[in-house]
């Protein structure tokens, strides 16, 4: 009974683990790196509307000023938001994965329809030593970003060896 209770309390509660501290470096360069294309796509347009059509400078400024008010947000707030609300765990059974910024999701994963795990990274991940690893079912494909990559072999061959366990008690 009282392991009943602990159960269910614990499937109220978000996931335990957390990503690393450092993929909010990893998403702040890559939020740098948008502001800046955006910024560039604001100044190319302000550039077509004054100059080659000949509009008013105004809306142009306006582009500018959405762009300007973006970098904030790409930069700083949503990596943010993003370490906040990252969560996952790996059962016996299944397991759960939590994110979003303004709509949180949970997806629960039962080990007997992983069909293949997969780590990926690209250069600024490698760059900090961080990996993705991609859990896919038949019917859709789950990633958790921003796992040490030591970590992220762990978690592979766990669910691997739990997803061949989960299979054979069927």
């Amino acid at each position: 009974m009282l392991e009943d209770l602990r159960e269910k309390l614990r499937m109220d509660n978000e996931p335990k683990e957390t990503i690393d501290p450092r993929a909010r470096k990893v998403w702040m360069i890559g939020g740098a790196l948008g502001s800046i294309i955006v910024l560039a796509v604001a100044i190319g347009f302000y550039a077509f509307v004054t100059m080659i059509y000949g509009g008013p400078d105004w809306v142009g400024w306006i582009a500018i000023a959405l762009a300007l008010v973006y970098v904030p947000w790409g930069v700083y707030f949503s990596p943010w938001l993003r370490m906040r609300f990252w969560r996952y765990e790996l059962r016996e059974n299944e397991m759960e994965i939590q994110h979003g910024i303004f709509v949180i999701k949970r997806h629960l994963i039962p080990m007997v329809r992983v069909q293949y795990v997969d780590t990926e990274h690209g250069p600024l991940m490698r760059y900090f030593g961080l990996t993705t690893l991609s859990i896919s079912t038949a019917a859709t494909k789950f990633a958790i970003p921003a796992l040490p990559k030591q970590r992220a072999e762990e978690l592979r061959g766990e669910i691997a060896t739990l997803a061949r366990v989960s299979e054979e008690d069927v």
